[in-house]
């Protein structure tokens, strides 16, 4: 789930003793997904007033006229989706309630945006101071080169690699690796396991590169049978892994150090 979603995922639990409508009628930048724990809360939904507004944006959504679209109450063990932008108000039916939001962050087109800017850093027009103080044929033929660049670069697969790159970035679930977060000693009973759901793998008939927790390896080719089970969401041996691999099981522990090291994977006893 976490690899089809490609967002931020925050959780934040709401109680409530009274009717009110605490934060009054909101919208959010993101989408969400509330899950009623326990009691009972009457949402009314109004719809969006802009679309896809976000937080820092050029303008502010309107308020909605007019009654709400629809009143749910959610009883415990109901779940509800609100779209980006929906305005909405919360507030508790009778006696206590306790609700869970899981709040979707997007990836925007600003996002991508800013992340092939800083895939175009290798450019010297990019590079280039604009030329904000030179005459007009200066100006327009800085502005030509530019459009060029960034046009080749928004090309039909620009999309797939920037999601490789989310991917590759996500920081993963917090995971405890005590006692080894030095030198993981050689032990083929120990168990390795990728700390994120997202690490991308790919490479050519001489390497294999790994792109995990916003680090990157690049391996012999030998270790990609190895490296497919772990992200997979495979928990292995330290033996298990060597025999995929053809290492041994001290280079797989040297392996292991590396990717605990930089928070992409957990070392543990078997279960």
């Amino acid at each position: 789930m976490e690899r089809r979603f490609r967002t931020d995922v925050q959780a934040n639990l709401y109680a409530s003793w009274h009717p009110t409508e605490a934060f009054g009628i909101h919208w959010d930048d993101h989408d969400t997904v509330i899950f009623q724990l326990e009691g009972a809360k009457r949402w009314n939904l109004y719809g969006a007033t802009r679309t896809d507004p976000l937080r820092l944006d050029v303008e502010a959504p309107e308020k909605p006229e007019g009654p709400p679209l629809a009143e749910v109450v959610l009883q415990a063990g109901d779940m509800l989706y609100v779209p980006r932008g929906w305005w909405h108000a919360v507030a508790a039916t009778e006696g206590r309630s306790l609700h869970l939001t899981c709040g979707l962050t997007p990836a925007t087109g600003h996002h991508l945006l800013v992340w092939l800017a800083g895939q175009l850093l290798h450019s010297p027009t990019l590079r280039a101071n604009v030329p904000t103080v030179a005459g007009p044929a200066e100006r327009t033929a800085y502005a030509e080169q530019l459009r060029k660049e960034v046009s080749e670069a928004l090309h039909p697969h620009v999309v797939s690699e920037f999601a490789a790159s989310l991917d590759a970035r996500d920081p993963g679930r917090p995971a405890p690796s005590l006692p080894y977060i030095g030198d993981v000693p050689a032990d083929p009973g120990l168990v390795l396991a990728l700390t994120t759901a997202r690490a991308a793998l790919e490479g050519t008939d001489e390497a294999v590169v790994l792109r995990a927790a916003g680090h990157e390896w690049e391996l012999h080719t030998s270790v990609r049978p190895a490296l497919e089970a772990l992200v997979s969401g495979a928990r292995l041996t330290f033996g298990d892994l060597a025999e995929r691999s053809g290492l041994t099981v001290e280079q797989v522990a040297a392996l292991a150090t590396e990717l605990v090291s930089k928070d992409a994977a957990a070392v543990s006893q078997p279960r």
